[in-house]
């Protein structure tokens, strides 16, 4: 049953992991009986009483076929599918419902898929997430994900939910360009502005970049570790937009922006479209920008379209690359049947069939990514081994940039767009954005280090 709710291999593997996972739940919940939902200590999980009957699950429209392909394996598994907004752009729709489901006691999903890394800034507080690495599911299956990719799901070292997807920065290039006219494609930052300088006066029109979207600062002064955003604990955040690490990024976009290199138009507008889309030679940015933006919107002929390493800084022996993007899966602590609940969960996240074959994004799990990436790679659209760079890049998302429970790119939108497009500076705005960072984190609760 598929129902949809408004905000304003295969079997064989399948079964397998079922036997996998069923010791480790049964352990977990015969050791509570058919006890009631209270958490008897910090970390004991007790979950409510067992009484299995239909998985409710909650996913967005894009994740919708991986529930129906889950159904379709597995059909004597009774389900009810519920589309929703997946909170996209910070809705807020699932915080409001599991707060009206707290206080009536009933009408919790099962498992429940968000395009947000931060639900656990307040799943956890509202006790609907189940603990993940406490009985549910063996250490062995979470060693998968790539490094660091359940850092946003993990609390005081319980998981909390795991990742769908990873969105992580690389340098996407025209192959053919650089080709034609004898350019290298660059390893640093110093190198990067360069040839945005070079390319300026060689081919004016051309772009090695955009920052005209509200994820700039995510693919730019992530990338550069500036500690714009650096959580420390569950209502901790440590806000410093003018550190070195910020500034000498911020002039590089500066630079690029004033001799028209770098566009301040968004990638998805019209404008874009129409005035930047078949000029472009580089472009940082996250996994998805492959299939999404230049096959899908710009329609950029199969075979020029390259991947290399994001830049780094000349000195920095520690490669850090952004985030852009991605999902997490949520298992309700609320569930009766947990047993399917979590059989669901762990087929959504690791499985072949939907993440290596059929998900559109970078999966975190690794075994699915390789899979993915082996299917991108056959599919003849890229010029050379797009795997490479984007493995390596999975796991060097930079740690010290957080996810709050604020939008970063909902201040950045009001903060220092409206300025880049009345011609100011980034280098100048970067006081106000952080002064709009802290304001924002305080009314959200957090406390303040700056």
């Amino acid at each position: 049953m598929t129902a949809k709710l408004d905000s304003g291999t295969s079997q064989g593997n399948g079964r397998r992991r079922i036997a996998s996972l069923a010791c480790g739940v049964a352990l977990l919940l015969s050791a509570c009986g058919s006890g009631g939902g209270a958490v008897s200590t910090r970390n004991e999980f007790k979950p409510v009483e067992q009484t299995g009957g239909k998985v409710t699950v909650w996913v967005d429209s894009t994740r919708l076929a991986a529930a129906q392909l889950y159904q379709k394996q597995h059909p004597s598994v009774p389900m009810e599918i519920v589309t929703y907004d997946g909170n996209a752009n910070g809705s807020n729709y699932l915080q409001t419902k599991v707060s009206l489901f707290n206080r009536t006691g009933g009408g919790w999903p099962d498992v429940v898929f968000s395009s947000q890394n931060n639900e656990t800034t307040w799943a956890v507080q509202a006790k609907f997430t189940a603990p993940l690495n406490k009985g549910l599911l063996p250490q062995s299956l979470l060693d998968g994900w790539a490094p660091g990719a359940n850092d946003p799901c993990t609390v005081d070292g319980t998981l909390h939910c795991l990742r769908n997807d990873l969105s992580q920065t690389v340098l996407w290039y025209d192959a053919t360009l650089m080709k034609q006219w004898g350019y290298q494609v660059p390893t640093t930052w110093e190198q990067y502005e360069a040839l945005g300088k070079q390319v300026a006066a060689e081919h004016p029109g051309y772009l090695v970049g955009s920052a005209g979207d509200t994820f700039t600062p995510e693919i730019y002064l992530w990338a550069g570790k500036c500690g714009a955003n650096q959580i420390t604990g569950p209502k901790a955040v440590t806000v410093n937009t003018t550190s070195p690490a910020c500034t000498r990024m911020a002039a590089l976009l500066d630079t690029l922006i004033k001799n028209g290199t770098l566009s301040v138009s968004s990638v998805f507008s019209s404008d874009f479209g129409k005035n930047h889309a078949g000029k472009i030679l580089m472009m940082p940015g996250p996994a998805w920008y492959g299939g999404a933006l230049f096959q899908g919107t710009f329609k950029v002929p199969a075979g020029r379209i390259a991947v290399a390493p994001m830049p780094q800084w000349s000195g920095d022996n520690t490669p850090s690359v952004g985030n852009v993007g991605g999902g997490t899966w949520l298992l309700s602590a609320h569930s009766a049947n947990l047993k399917a609940a979590t059989d669901f969960l762990t087929w959504v996240t690791t499985s072949d069939d939907y993440q290596g074959k059929v998900a559109p994004g970078y999966p975190a799990y690794g075994p699915a990514a390789r899979t993915w990436l082996a299917n991108q790679n056959s599919s003849g659209y890229y010029a050379g081994d797009i795997a490479a760079p984007l493995q390596a890049a999975a796991g060097q998302v930079w740690p010290g940039w957080g996810y709050g429970q604020f939008s970063q790119e909902a201040i950045w939108a009001a903060t220092v767009t409206p300025g880049l497009n009345a011609g100011k500076s980034i280098v100048s705005m970067l006081p106000d954005w952080q002064n709009a960072i802290v304001n924002r984190a305080r009314a959200d609760g957090y406390q303040v280090n700056q």
